[in-house]
């Protein structure tokens, strides 16, 4: 891994020391968080549009524990080590920070973010982390949603042509 991503992987300790000088530098910080098992189009397009919304993007990353309590056994399919590499290679992203917790809660109570971005295929009312955004200062956005594009589609669509073929 090059040095420049690995420099933006960060536990939570580091993020805090760095959350606390970009907050005293008056940055705009946006946060987001998901499991990114098989980075695709929409991750892409979704990251870059958060990041477009503040000075620096931090990315709270689901670990596998995380990930397998969300969304079952068979998940992740990627480890979290690999995830956390590729997303700090996305020129969106700033920062990366795994979490074992089912809910981002705790990062974002390090982060205080201004804004807290979601893809566009959920109910902000739903969202179980919005009181903690709110009580931080920060603001939820949807972000646009690319149909078609999520990673469980994906896999479906995978599984799918597996199994066809081998018909």
């Amino acid at each position: 891994m090059s040095s420049a991503a690995s420099q933006k992987i960060v536990s939570r300790e580091r993020l805090r020391e760095i959350m606390d000088a970009s907050h005293a530098e008056h940055r705009t910080v946006v946060f987001t968080n998901g499991c990114f098992d098989l980075l695709h189009i929409g991750h892409a397009r979704y990251l870059a549009e958060a990041r477009a919304y503040g000075d620096l993007l931090v990315v709270g990353l689901n670990s596998d524990a995380s990930v397998r309590a969300l969304k079952g056994p068979r998940r992740p399919l990627i480890p979290q080590a690999e995830r956390a590499e590729m997303l700090a290679h996305l020129a969106s992203v700033d920062y990366v920070s795994v979490f074992d917790e089912t809910t981002a809660d705790a990062l974002i109570e390090v982060v205080r973010p201004r804004f807290y971005v979601k893809g566009g295929d959920v109910d902000v009312a739903r969202i179980p982390e919005l009181p903690t955004v709110e009580r931080c200062g920060g603001r939820v956005i949807v972000a646009q949603y690319v149909a078609e594009r999520s990673t469980s589609e994906i896999i479906t669509r995978v599984l799918t042509a597996y199994e066809q073929a081998g018909s």
